[in-house]
């Protein structure tokens, strides 16, 4: 199969039909073997009773359904996990990504041998003060912590290599960390292309103040998991030694002023540099044990993924059900 198009969907019922018949128009001028595969992440309007007509229409299209809520992470891992394209796409149904851009970006990941290309809303019709700003702030820090020098990290409009989907766990708000993901699994062929923003028609942005904090606190963690996540004892483990070398010099310091320099002065309990040496090797014994836990958690690691799937059609490799079901 030459392509698949992978759309995860909240609330979206008013878009989806708009949006399957715009991308189906244009895939069908490109005379390739595609697929199209909708999730509906836990949805609490009639996206699903939506995706069911689609899918009775057309047999090109296959859907997976989550029993409730888990993110669009987890609803893109799930569409890559049964996805059979050697090309992926994926886009928002809010009709915000241009399904018009799927040719260029799939014949140019193609003739570049690129493993990923970005798409990049250079003009946006978002609010400016609640989306614009935080985004432009968001892909500041992204692009400077990564070292990828992609405008638009938060794109839904990307295009990848089968090779890349199957290879990246995804999990929290790390779909926008794809690029990164990838970079450190060795995919480092990364293009970008300017792609045309649409106006909202129907519904509301899912994008929030809460949305933007948390992805930047999982920036901080992939970064900190690039450097440390193979062997977290090499950084939790070298600060508990510093601190336990700290307080036991501390602690022999004040052994020896008061042996051998100041016999008469207070006892070593009564001063509190004592205390401040004794909470400097427990906190370094703390990071040593978190190293060595780390380590035992690294090695027994399982697939971070969390979702639960309540009805699937047209599709053959049914993910199992209440994999990693979060309470």
């Amino acid at each position: 199969m030459n392509l698949s198009i992978v759309i995860p969907a909240f609330n979206e019922s008013e878009s989806l039909n708009e949006l399957h018949e715009w991308i189906s128009k244009v895939v069908k001028r490109m005379n390739i073997i595609y697929e199209i595969i909708i999730i509906d992440d836990g949805s609490s309007d009639d996206s699903w009773s939506e995706i069911k007509k689609i899918t009775k229409k057309d047999n090109k299209t296959s859907a997976i359904r989550f029993s409730r809520n888990f993110g669009k992470s987890q609803a893109l891992h799930a569409g890559f996990r049964i996805s059979k394209g050697n090309i992926i796409i994926t886009l928002d149904a809010d009709l915000q990504d241009s399904p018009n851009e799927i040719p260029n970006l799939y014949n140019r990941i193609i003739s570049e041998k690129l493993d990923i290309i970005s798409g990049w809303k250079k003009r946006r019709y978002d609010s400016l003060i609640f989306k614009n700003i935080p985004s432009k702030i968001f892909n500041y820090a992204a692009r400077k912590a990564s070292g990828i020098n992609l405008n638009d990290f938060n794109s839904g409009l990307k295009v990848y290599k089968k090779e890349v989907v199957k290879s990246i766990e995804l999990y929290g708000e790390m779909h926008r960390y794809i690029p990164l993901l990838a970079a450190n699994r060795g995919f480092t062929k990364i293009g970008e292309q300017i792609v045309k923003h649409q106006r909202r028609k129907f519904g509301y942005s899912k994008f929030g103040f809460s949305r933007f904090i948390n992805g930047l606190l999982d920036l901080i963690t992939l970064i900190f998991l690039k450097r440390f996540g193979r062997r977290p004892m090499h950084f939790f483990g070298l600060w508990g030694i510093i601190l336990i070398f700290i307080g036991l010099v501390f602690s022999g310091y004040i052994g020896f002023d008061k042996l051998f320099l100041n016999k008469d002065s207070r006892m070593i309990a009564q001063r509190p540099e004592f205390y401040i040496a004794l909470a400097t090797m427990i906190l370094g014994g703390q990071l040593f044990v978190a190293g060595f836990l780390g380590e035992l958690i690294n090695g027994r690691h399982k697939n971070s993924n969390q979702y639960s799937i309540s009805e699937s059609i047209n599709v053959n490799e049914i993910i199992k059900e209440n994999k990693n079901l979060e309470k």
